[in-house]
């Protein structure tokens, strides 16, 4: 999805380095060769930030607003499977035919199906994909316009061959070791059911995370104080995954109705499961976000506050950046007051008290 209008489809990173100044140099020499050239294998390279042929790359295209933007772009030719399917068909019939056979072995089949291949391919036009990203400097972040791991994995390398740099994906993993200078992964597991055991959960700190947003949600009706910029107001609805590993029903997806106040969700909860992803609207100072959000992979999915005014490209693409930015805060705040609660054990001890009662007694509506 486009950082420039729309819905922005986006995961975050830190970058373990500052930039260097000549990052559009380097990025320009890692370009994206002409589709001319394409072959058989795929082409991978870099382009500016405007369209997916918007080469050579220069601080023109690769800068708006303040800030640096690229994509990464991947060409290749395709055949479809159901045209070398049908053409395979058809080169073995005419084998048989000429040979005189009632029908072709395994080898005869592979190398028929090559040979299509090799004829088919080169008459296929480029299939086009494109991940983008933006650098926040200010923010200390880069979005990466990707959800999925093998995106995220593809531009990792890519950036780091381009810059010497790696991008290290944001979680609450790396989220606390940045901000508390912990290890998620040594935290002892934790139920939010009191009838499951601490012992039986597995150490998911993300669904901690999300799990703990519902409750403390609800239980402070929905307004969070923030450090720095007033009240946050966050309300959680479904579609709900919930999953807890294990035996049983491991996952589980409610989306009629009330989802959250459901008897469905009661129950997923009271047998261990923990929030995984669900939809969340956050409001602060007259603005709004609506999101989904992925707590394993911390994927979002963020609809933006409305602009105020018209703008010119540059300005609106600003904006949007800066108010993204301001999602981040708002999120980041909100995951500090976890960590408020779970990285110190006495409050903790205290919180899953409530959670536990919480999860016993929430009102729910068929």
């Amino acid at each position: 999805m486009s950082f420039e209008s729309g819905q922005i489809g986006f995961r975050m990173c830190y970058a373990l380095k500052e930039l260097p100044t000549d990052a559009v140099q380097r990025f320009a020499s890692k370009a994206s060769p002409p589709l001319k050239s394409l072959g058989a294998e795929p082409a991978i390279g870099w382009v500016g930030g405007r369209h997916l042929f918007d080469l050579p790359i220069s601080d023109e295209n690769a800068r708006l607003g303040g800030y640096l933007r690229l994509s990464l772009l991947k060409a290749e030719r395709k055949v479809p499977s159901s045209l070398l399917r049908a053409e395979s068909f058809m080169e073995e019939l005419a084998r048989m035919k000429a040979d005189n056979k009632p029908f072709l072995d395994r080898k005869a089949k592979s190398e028929v199906r090559k040979q299509v291949m090799s004829r088919l391919l080169p008459q296929m036009p480029p299939t086009l994909r494109a991940i983008p990203f933006v650098h926040d400097e200010r923010g200390g972040v880069v979005y990466v316009g990707a959800v999925s791991e093998q995106q995220m994995d593809a531009l990792r390398v890519n950036f780091l061959a381009a810059t010497g740099i790696d991008l290290v994906p944001v979680n609450v993993e790396t989220a606390v070791a940045q901000r508390r200078g912990q290890k998620a992964k040594q935290w002892a597991p934790a139920s939010f059911s009191p009838e499951a055991a601490d012992d039986e959960m597995e150490n998911r700190p993300g669904q901690d995370f999300l799990t703990w947003l519902w409750f403390a949600s609800e239980d402070r009706g929905g307004l969070f104080e923030s450090r720095e910029r007033g009240q946050i107001a966050v309300a959680l609805e479904g579609p709900l995954l919930l999953e807890r590993p294990g035996d049983g029903a491991h996952v589980i997806a409610i989306r009629e109705g009330v989802p959250t106040a459901s008897p469905e969700a009661q129950t997923a909860l009271m047998t261990g499961k923990k929030l995984r992803r669900a939809k969340l609207t956050l409001a602060c100072q007259d603005e709004t976000w609506m999101t989904s959000f992925d707590a394993d992979s911390f994927a979002f999915r963020v609809k933006l506050p409305d602009p105020k005014e018209v703008l010119d490209p540059a300005s609106r693409f600003q904006e949007r950046i800066q108010k993204l930015g301001e999602f981040r805060d708002l999120f980041f705040e909100l995951l500090d007051q976890f960590l408020d609660d779970r990285c110190d054990e006495k409050n903790w001890a205290k919180a899953q008290k409530k959670i536990h009662q919480w999860a016993a007694t929430r009102d729910t509506k068929k």
